[in-house]
């Protein structure tokens, strides 16, 4: 018997994921989205990888050999990651936040928990979405704050590490 998108669907709402805001090419020509679907690869080399629809507008902004920057949010991020996700203009997803760049020259949040600066170096089509592979060649460590993560079609926040190790030692 085979699995029905719906079916797919639902149980996937069930396995939460890290909010992030993944972005190429430069702080004065951006193209960003909102992804949950990024995953850590190898550490040798660090590689991460993002899936993105390949329906999705911005889709033609990402190619191989191209930068991207995948940003980790903060439970303070909800209104940024929600503006990422909507079918705004690109314009008008970059007016908040600080933006710069660090080696490949992608758009990195500022207030980001952390930012993968990547290039990427395979995209692989796979059903309805496409596969980048991106080699880290920097990251920004943001300030200690809790984590945003999206679980069964919702934003929770993540405590922030050590006042949730406290609270467990109490």
């Amino acid at each position: 018997m085979a699995v029905g998108t719906e079916e797919f669907r639902e149980a996937m709402s069930r396995l939460g994921a890290a909010v992030n805001i993944v972005t190429t090419g430069t702080v004065e020509d951006p193209a960003g989205f909102t992804a949950s679907a990024v995953c850590s690869v190898s550490d040798s080399p660090p590689t991460l990888l993002v899936c993105l629809n390949r329906s999705a507008r911005i889709r033609p902004a990402f190619s191989e050999g191209g930068a991207m920057c995948v940003n980790v949010l903060s439970a303070a991020q909800k209104v940024l990651s929600a503006s990422f996700a909507a079918p705004s203009d690109m314009k008008d997803r970059f007016a908040t936040g600080h933006w710069s760049a660090l080696e490949t020259g992608a758009p990195a949040l500022s207030e980001a928990l952390a930012s993968f600066d990547c290039r990427i170096r395979q995209i692989v089509e796979v059903g309805s979405h496409s596969v980048m592979f991106g080699e880290i060649e920097a990251i920004r460590l943001g300030t200690g704050r809790g984590g945003l993560m999206w679980f069964n079609r919702a934003y929770h926040d993540l405590p922030h590490g050590p006042a949730a190790r406290q609270e467990q030692t109490s």
